[in-house]
């Protein structure tokens, strides 16, 4: 799947860039890892410990911007383009809607054109990317893999499959990474001693405020029918071997 991405704003100076890159390179092995093993428990433990990585990251940053005074510059809600692209792009936007809403980011779909808006800090939207890009290559790996479907008449039933597949893994891939979210704010919490979530409100806010800023008239769309049980089961199982749980640790060490 293709990406539009604009200019890095992630952090100011380069010794920010450098820290930066080189926890984005240890999450990329990591899922390009998840996507790569044949075994599912090991898929598992590197999706989880990317998602792990990528959530504390994004709250160390959220705690250091605020105490800075506040965001302003590279400190703004930033914008980023992904691509949606046929067949499937209801359900394919389920899944980014629902690993934009975990990392307090906002997705905003241009159908005729292609391609959605993610908008969030700047470390909110690494995440976004590569977590997306990655839980699609898997998750389209799995369908592929169930096959096609026929009915009892011999008509084709693989659309229909493979829709209601990627809108249940999207579904419960929403749960989650909701659920691991939440995990790594308590943690993080219980670490510092501090009450992290009007920290984390205000970015939720800035992130509001700027989609109304950008996109003042904002339609919505009704999720797509799902009318294949067999295909609704099989996505909820391939989400469950997607299992996202931020309690591996990734170590200095690990790569």
């Amino acid at each position: 799947m293709s990406t539009r991405r604009s200019p890095d704003p992630g952090t100011t100076g380069a010794p920010g860039r450098a820290v930066d890159e080189r926890m984005l390179t240890r999450v990329r092995a990591l899922l390009a890892k998840a996507e790569s093993t044949e075994f599912e428990a090991e898929a598992e433990t590197f999706t989880a410990a990317a998602q792990s990585l990528m959530a504390r990251h994004s709250i160390d940053a959220a705690m250091l911007a605020a105490e800075s005074g506040g965001r302003s510059g590279a400190e703004e809600p930033q914008e980023r383009r992904l691509s949606v692209d046929a067949p499937y792009e209801v359900p394919k936007l389920m899944l980014l809607n629902a690993v934009a809403s975990a990392n307090r980011c906002r997705s905003i779909w241009h159908r005729e054109l292609g391609f959605a808006t993610v908008l969030g800090f700047p470390p909110d939207l690494h995440a976004v990317e590569v977590l997306f890009t990655s839980l699609l290559v898997q998750a389209v790996t799995a369908m592929t893999r169930a096959g096609s479907r026929r009915d009892r008449s011999g008509r084709s039933r693989t659309r229909s499959f493979r829709q209601s597949f990627l809108a249940a893994y999207a579904q419960r891939i929403g749960e989650r990474l909701l659920d691991a979210t939440g995990e790594a704010v308590q943690q993080a919490s219980a670490e510092t001693g501090r009450d992290l979530l009007p920290v984390l409100a205000a970015r939720n806010q800035a992130v509001d405020d700027k989609v109304e800023q950008l996109f003042p008239k904002l339609g919505t769309f009704g999720p797509s029918a799902i009318n294949n049980r067999e295909g609704w089961i099989a996505g909820l199982v391939a989400a469950d071997q997607a299992v996202l749980d931020t309690r591996p640790k990734v170590s200095e060490g690990s790569p």
